[in-house]
């Protein structure tokens, strides 16, 4: 029988104070979730987005913010490194992060990491009540941080993080075995050491996803449900 999900709730602030404040300044709710690459970050949204309208929640992703791999840093072996702070044009999300929150709509160009297979699209972000920024660094990133209301943190033990990162590479991005697991040893993980995993502590929400994140996601769910219908 599977686990259920833990949650960890931060006695920081209550969900009564953080529909309170977003009432009062008369803005979208802004939710930041991360986690480590593997811990389930982009099902969990999914997931989430499909129990609301879609004009009812906006996702702005930060895959969609890599500098081309003509401008990423080289290690050693000459191998690209996209999991640095560095990687990512942080200036303009944030540009376009508080574009939503103005009520802008924000187009951006689809980030195909390279795979020669995909054609990039055109992606068209428009406001909503409840915006959602999503990736690896969010709250790494001092001026992303401070717009966010709400801060989720998906955690999962690393066997399970490294097995899901070669299942996506391999099928979604067409990278070769040798390429994934050399990247998740020296790239991957030291980044979530290092920008990642020490802000895991300041979330107020923490949802382990080892085994699956039902519970979390009904408790999240259930708290845009109120905060919508208000």
């Amino acid at each position: 029988m599977a686990k259920k999900a833990k949650i960890y709730l931060s006695f920081g602030r209550s969900y009564d104070e953080l529909r309170y404040f977003s009432a009062q300044m008369k803005k979208p709710l802004v939710i930041g979730i991360t986690g480590g690459s593997g811990s389930g970050k982009t099902t969990f949204i999914n997931q989430l987005r499909a129990g609301f309208a879609e004009d009812k929640i906006c996702l702005l992703s930060m895959d969609n913010y890599y500098y081309p791999i003509e401008r990423q840093k080289q290690d050693d072996r000459g191998i690209y490194n996209f999991d640095r702070p560095k990687s990512i044009d942080k200036h303009t999300y944030t540009d376009d992060l508080n574009a939503l929150i103005a009520g802008k709509t924000v187009q951006r160009e689809e980030y195909t990491f390279n795979n020669d297979l995909a054609k990039p699209k055109v992606l068209t972000f428009h406001p909503a009540p409840v915006i959602i920024t999503e990736g690896l660094f969010v709250f790494h990133y001092k001026q992303v941080r401070k717009l966010i209301d709400l801060r989720i943190f998906l955690h999962a033990k690393d066997n399970l993080k490294v097995v899901r990162r070669i299942k996506r590479d391999r099928v979604e991005r067409n990278y070769p075995l040798d390429d994934v697991l050399y990247r998740y040893e020296h790239h991957v993980m030291p980044a979530y050491e290092k920008y990642v995993g020490p802000y895991r502590e300041r979330a107020d929400l923490i949802v382990n996803n080892n085994s699956d994140f039902n519970m979390g996601l009904k408790v999240v769910r259930g708290f845009l449900k109120n905060h919508l219908e208000e």
